[in-house]
């Protein structure tokens, strides 16, 4: 039995934003990170919004968590991804 070290119950939906400079490969790159952490997430469902002056891009991905490992994970690798700024 998985010790219970958060207030998730896995499995389960969990919405990821993640911010950065607008570029034209920036939902492609942050959609290849999700998917080696969560390979049925499907990147049609990637939903983007660009800041109001258009410098900056967010987009939230909503993937099928099955662990608290699998979300840090995820975290990481986003976090320390070049074209990635902020993950929440």
């Amino acid at each position: 039995m998985e010790q219970q070290d958060s207030l998730l119950e896995f499995p389960c939906d969990f919405p990821i934003k993640v911010m950065g400079a607008a570029r034209d490969d920036f939902a492609q790159a942050v959609a290849a990170v999700v998917q080696a952490h969560a390979p049925d997430f499907d990147a049609a469902t990637l939903v983007m919004r660009a800041s109001g002056q258009g410098n900056y891009l967010a987009v939230t991905c909503t993937v099928r968590a099955t662990s608290r490992a699998q979300l840090d994970d995820l975290y990481r690798d986003l976090s320390s991804h070049p074209y990635v700024k902020i993950v929440l």
